[in-house]
């Protein structure tokens, strides 16, 4: 068996044990963890496909922003997943049942066309760069598509902070100003109390 076979099959091996570890783990830190794994392992089997471009963008954006971000909020709450296990057991057998199916069906298209016909990339030359054809491709065949979603992303970002920074009737504003000026006369009162407990 060739090397790279058994690479890719060492790092599919990973990404499913992963994969399936991040669903039947009970802590959440653990589970976040092991999505960290997933994302690894499918970035190293994009890197045998000369996909390096996509494999560092799943690295450093995935990987290196959305799981730290998340695996920090998992950490910050104190999340309770005893009322998340507690439907596992009884959904189990429909999901080992749905699981099972779709080994079988990629199993059987494997089998019936076999890993040698499946194509390979082709070998590309030293000084190839996938981000300038990606951006060569981004920026003329589909120049358009990119502009309507470029304007899309800024109407949406506008209408955020549109709705943020309303206007709303009744809602209290702290003014920093006014609070750093207060004096102490403003705010406390000092009251002398008999024993009766009648104010002098």
């Amino acid at each position: 068996m060739p090397a790279l076979e058994i690479v890719f099959y060492l790092f599919s091996a990973i990404l499913l044990g992963s994969a399936i570890s991040v669903v039947t783990v009970n802590n959440p830190v653990y589970a976040a963890l092991f999505l960290v794994l997933s994302f690894f392992s499918a970035a190293c089997i994009w890197m045998l496909l000369q996909a390096e471009f996509l494999a560092i963008v799943l690295v450093l954006v995935y990987v290196g922003a959305v799981m730290v971000l998340f695996l920090f909020v998992v950490m910050m709450l104190d999340v309770n997943v005893t009322p998340m296990t507690e439907g596992f057991a009884r959904y189990l057998p429909i999901g080992l049942l749905m699981v099972a199916a779709m080994a079988l069906q990629m199993f059987l298209v494997i089998w019936t066309r076999g890993l040698e016909t499946l194509p390979m990339p082709p070998e590309r030359p030293e000084d190839y760069s996938h981000t300038a054809e990606l951006g060569r491709v981004l920026y003329t065949d589909y120049l358009y598509a990119f502009e309507i979603a470029a304007v899309l992303l800024l109407v949406a970002i506008i209408a955020a902070i549109a709705l943020t920074h309303r206007r709303r009737p009744g809602t209290r504003y702290q003014d920093p100003s006014r609070q750093i000026s207060v004096q102490r006369g403003e705010r406390v009162r000092l009251v002398k109390m008999n024993a009766d407990g009648e104010e002098s």
